[in-house]
């Protein structure tokens, strides 16, 4: 399926652009008309997306973010957050709740976040080549008149 509209933001791992990649997604998602509940699981997932690969993929250095997404006509949401960092090596074992590499500071609950608040996720990563994480969100059709 071919989407209604698209968007595409490159942007460096500061950890300050979290907010703005959050926000540009509502932004972006609201021409769908979406309720308040399924907004704030759209910014919470992103927001766990974007921090991933701020802390992960370049933890001693900036790198570029790039932050892809699809509106389709059946009321999906699809957000592509990608890094060119380090990558993953294991990424089912990455995907288990509690488990993390960031230490004592990091929850290790990231991906089970993502996937609490959308309705599909798909990691794909490469060792020395970066991670891709698609959330999909459906987005439910407001009936006109309605409150």
């Amino acid at each position: 399926m071919k989407p209604i509209n698209e968007m595409k933001m490159t942007f460096l791992s500061r950890s300050a652009n979290e907010g703005f990649a959050r926000a540009a997604v509502a932004a972006f998602a609201a021409q769908l008309d979406p309720a308040v509940d399924e907004l704030a699981d759209l910014r919470t997932a992103v927001s766990e997306a974007v921090t991933n690969a701020i802390v992960h993929a370049y933890p001693d250095r900036l790198g570029p973010v790039t932050l892809t997404v699809k509106l389709y006509e059946n009321g999906c949401v699809s957000v592509q957050v990608r890094d060119r960092g380090t990558g993953i090596p294991d990424v089912a074992r990455a995907m288990e709740p509690l488990y993390t590499t960031g230490g004592e500071e990091r929850s290790g609950l990231g991906f089970s976040v993502m996937q609490s608040f959308t309705d599909r996720l798909r990691v794909r990563s490469a060792p020395g080549k970066g991670t891709a994480v698609t959330m999909e969100k459906y987005i439910a059709p407001r009936v006109k008149g309605r409150v």
